[in-house]
């Protein structure tokens, strides 16, 4: 009774409700080439690289100041040319 004084809308699976909903578009495809470089210039790059100084420091020293100085860009250095393996040595534990 109380259902004939109150106006009612639609079901969700009514045609009119179905007819008054509005589709969503589809989001427009974003290009990763559409936003600018964020990363270091190539120039910046081939000065640390090319750094006289650490051209005569040992191989993992050299490292390290690559690293250091991709830091201060707000870059991680995660390319080192040494072979970790032979700096790192894992000893077996028993459990």
């Amino acid at each position: 009774m109380f259902a004939l004084l109150v106006p009612r809308k639609p079901g969700r699976h009514s045609a009119e409700f179905l007819a008054a909903q509005t589709p969503e578009p589809e989001p427009a495809p974003v290009s990763p080439w559409s936003r600018p470089w964020r990363g270091p210039s190539s120039q910046e790059v081939r000065a640390i690289f090319r750094n006289e100084h650490t051209r005569e420091l040992p191989d993992l020293q050299r490292e390290r100041v690559w690293a250091a100085e991709f830091a201060a860009l707000g870059v991680d250095y995660d390319y080192p040319t040494l072979p970790l393996g032979s700096l790192v040595k894992r000893e077996r534990v028993a459990a």
